[in-house]
Parts: C-alpha cells; structure tokens; sequence
C-alpha cells in the first residue's frame, strides 16, 4: 500500500468511526428523553390512579413538546370534556386572527337634528358598538361634550341603540343561578362596567355593618336608578356569624339583601348582574346630562340610529391586545361573548352567537384542530354545553406560536405566582417557584388548566390538564398544581 491510500484509508477510518460516535450519542440522548417522558408518564398515571379526589371523575390530559408538537404524553386526552374557561383560549386566538391586535371596539354619540342657539333640534342617539371597557366617566364625559358643543337643550328624545348586537342576552347552556352574577351578566352592545376590572352590565353592591341591632348600610355603585335595593339584613354583634345573601330578582332589577353581618366586621361587596344593561347606560347618561344642567323635552327609550345621523363624539376602547390582558388574566365571561358577536359582525354583519360561533370554528380549523370532534356553544365556557378535548387544546397551544401575534396572546395568560393582578390573573397565588404561562377554567364539578411551561432542563411543554365531575371543583386547583409540578421537573 502506497503513503496516499494509506492515508487516505486512515481518513475513512476516522470518519467513520466519528460517526459511528456521534449516532452512539445520538441513540443515548434519544434513549434517555425517552426515559424520562417514560418516568415522568409512570409517574403521572400513579398519581391520577391514586388521588382520591379523582376517583370517579374524569382526567383527561395531554402534553407536547412546544418545539415539535409531538405529543409526549396523553391520559384520555381525546375524550371530549367540559372546558369551563379554557374555552376562551380559543375565543381569544379567533379574535387576534379576525379582528388583529390593534382592533378597537367604540361608542358613539349622535345626532339626526342640528344645533342653533345651544338647541339641538333632533334627537340624540348614544349608540353602543361592543365595548365591555366603557366607564361611568366615560358616561360623564358624552354629556360634558355635549355642553362643550353649546348644547343646552335637546329638542327630542334621547335614544340608546344597541342594535349593533342582536337582542339575545345570555348563551345557549347558561345554568339560570349563574344568571344574576358578574360572570353571568348579559350581553348588550350598549353596556357600562362598574370599575376597571370591567364586568360589564353590573353594579357594586357593598354592605357596610350598622350598629348592633339595626340594619347595615348598602351602597351600589356606580350611583344609579335603574336597580333598587330591599334592605331586610340585620347587623349583630361583634364575634357573631356573617350570612349574608346578596341577589337580585329574576327578571327585574330588585336586589335583596338579608341575613346577618357581625358589628365592626368587613365589608360585603358582591358584583351583581343588571337585568337589561342598555336601560343601566340609558340611566347613567340621562344623569350625567342632568349634572350638566342640559334639558330634553322628548322620552328616554331604546331605538335605532338613522343611517345619516351625525358623529358628534366617539370614545374608543383600549386595543385587542390590551383588552386581552383584563379578559385572560381575570378570565371575564362578558368579554368573550362579546367579542364572539363582534366577529359575527364583521365577518357575517350579524352580531350574533350562531354567526361569531362559526367564524370561531372556521379559524379552529386553519389551525389545525378537528371541529367535527368539538362543540363549541359559546365564547367563555360557561355553559356545560361545551365539549372540547385536552389533545384539541394542547394542538392550539402549538399551532399558534407561529402566529405573528403570539406575543400578544402569551402576554394575556395568566403567570404562576405574580401577585399583580393584570400579570398573575387567577395564577396569582398559585404554582410560585413554577415557570407557568396558563389559562384556568372552573364551573361546576369542573376545574382545567392548559399552558406553556419549562422544565428544570429547560426544555418547553404545552400542557392541557382537564378535571371533570370532581365532587368539588375547588379541589381541582392543588391537584392541577401538582401534574404541572411533576411535568416541570422530571428529570
């Protein structure tokens, strides 16, 4: 053998054997993930076996590798479960798709007449176009503009429009007790929240106790005509028992407060849904024109805005991808719906649960998830309707993270631990020492959570935790934290 073949031959030699090596490390490393996904899933299943609280509920679990979405581990992952609000994972994704991040919901105030001499000979319409963020100020501010303009006298009616919506208030499959509720409110494309957590179509109703042996004092905010207040609680003594009820008639806007609230003890506050929240802004708007010492000589009703009024004055709500952060982090049912009618508007100009419902699953489809296997009967998940499986969820999950506005949607989630409540959300006091990104979901019997976490090696999931038929859903939050724990740091 010549010097040339000769090293030449040592080369191959090398080479070989270099790769020889790096398949050996190659089968090692691939070895070993799957030893620790095996590890991790042996450890999983004696968890779920073993817990009593899921003993004759169901579980249904699935995770990805964000990377790659493979799935690496699935317990009844393709069982079609209640959601509760991880439904608005999907709400959400829908809505930065068809709306995108910088979409405005608004509010508008206008005429059919004209102004002379500080009249307006006409009748003014506030004409409500789906934004849940609208504020009493806000309110104030419509009638302050007005007085700016010189106006002082309107010669017609005050109109409130909320057409831009249909007329159906509340989603297929909401339990009538979730009715009176923040989180049951109805919905009215003309509506006003309470504060800035922006439950839109409530009040604040606050208990404060009175001397022992009299009734409490109750106040509703924001001030207002349209609900009434049927007093018969009791305030008792220091150290006694607090048992109050807080609820408001079904079909009106009578709320009753009674039982007992101990001397000296905290006050009550209870976020109370009104029935038809179009009359609740026609009142506010009626008052802050009052304030205004601007007169009407017409009625204050409902109606519809002729199509060649006049724009006096627009308010326009915070963008989508602020809007998320308060519906996501506080997990607002309202919010949801809304914007379910809003894609139905701009998509179908139909402002309707049937129409926004199909541009939901429409855009489900484009990424990836199978709508024939899914039942989708509203924005939030509050309805027991609904029926989503966790390997669905867990596919979202992925498939949007190549979506340009994910950042957006990632930002919304609610963070493991962050005590701010427009950063940690429903999270806030939950999982700490965990890297969690995650949505919560609770109704009754059912408690979920899906999200993004990282391993102690670094590695990023996609997760999808779904409880249901627990005997007590508030039981789902510590068994969740567990799963997620075990996910985060199996070796």
């Amino acid at each position: 053998m010549n010097v040339k073949h000769y090293r030449f031959g040592i080369i191959v030699l090398v080479f070989m054997l270099l790769m020889t090596s790096t398949a050996i490390n190659k089968s090692g490393d691939s070895a070993a993930e799957r030893g620790d996904e095996y590890m991790m899933a042996e450890e999983l299943e004696r968890f779920i076996n073993n817990e009593p609280k899921l003993q004759g509920a169901i579980t249904g679990i699935s995770i990805r590798n964000a990377a790659t979405g493979e799935k690496i581990y699935d317990h009844m992952g393709d069982t079609r479960l209640r959601p509760a609000s991880n439904m608005k994972l999907l709400t959400a994704a829908a809505a930065l798709s068809v709306l995108g991040k910088d979409y405005t919901l608004s509010t508008q105030l206008l005429t059919d007449g004209s102004v002379t001499a500080g009249r307006l000979n006409g009748n003014l319409f506030l004409k409500g176009m789906g934004d849940p963020t609208l504020l009493p100020e806000d309110i104030d501010m419509f009638a302050k503009k007005l007085k700016e303009g010189g106006i002082d006298t309107v010669d017609g009616d005050i109109i409130a429009d909320d057409t831009w919506y249909d007329d159906q208030r509340l989603s297929s499959g909401l339990i009538w007790g979730d009715e009176q509720w923040y989180y049951g409110a109805q919905i009215s494309a003309l509506t006003v929240s309470p504060d800035k957590d922006y439950d839109a179509g409530t009040v604040v109703v606050e208990v404060q106790p009175g001397d022992a042996g009299e009734k409490p004092n109750i106040t509703v905010t924001p001030d207002t005509n349209y609900v009434q207040v049927s007093n018969n609680a009791k305030t008792i003594a220091s150290g006694g028992e607090e048992d109050l009820t807080v609820e408001r008639e079904h079909g009106g806007n009578t709320i009753e407060v009674e039982g007992t609230i101990p001397f000296e003890s905290a006050n009550v506050k209870e976020w109370i849904a009104v029935w038809e929240p179009t009359g609740y802004v026609l009142d506010l708007f009626k008052r802050a024109m009052e304030e205004q010492d601007i007169t009407w000589t017409g009625d204050a009703k409902t109606g519809i805005t002729p199509q060649n009024s006049e724009t006096l004055y627009t308010h326009n709500a915070m963008p989508l991808s602020e809007l998320l952060v308060p519906f996501m982090k506080l997990s607002n049912n309202t919010h949801a719906e809304m914007l379910v009618k809003e894609m139905g508007k701009v998509m179908h100009d139909e402002g309707s649960w049937e129409k926004g419902l199909e541009v939901v699953e429409t855009e489900m489809k484009k990424l990836g998830l199978d709508t024939e296997n899914l039942n989708i009967k509203d924005g939030s998940g509050i309805s027991h309707m609904n029926l989503l499986s966790p390997d669905e969820i867990s596919k979202l999950l992925h498939s949007v993270q190549d979506k340009q506005w994910f950042d957006v949607f990632l930002n919304a989630l609610p963070i493991a631990g962050e005590t701010d409540r427009m950063v940690g959300g429903t999270l806030r006091y939950r999982m700490e020492n965990q890297n969690v990104h995650a949505k919560t979901g609770t109704i009754d019997g059912v408690s979920t959570l899906s999200g993004y976490t990282e391993t102690e090696k670094g590695d990023k999931l996609i997760f999808s935790i779904m409880l249901n038929n627990l005997l007590d859903e508030e039981d789902g939050p510590v068994i969740e934290d567990k799963i997620v724990e075990m996910i985060a740091t199996h070796k």
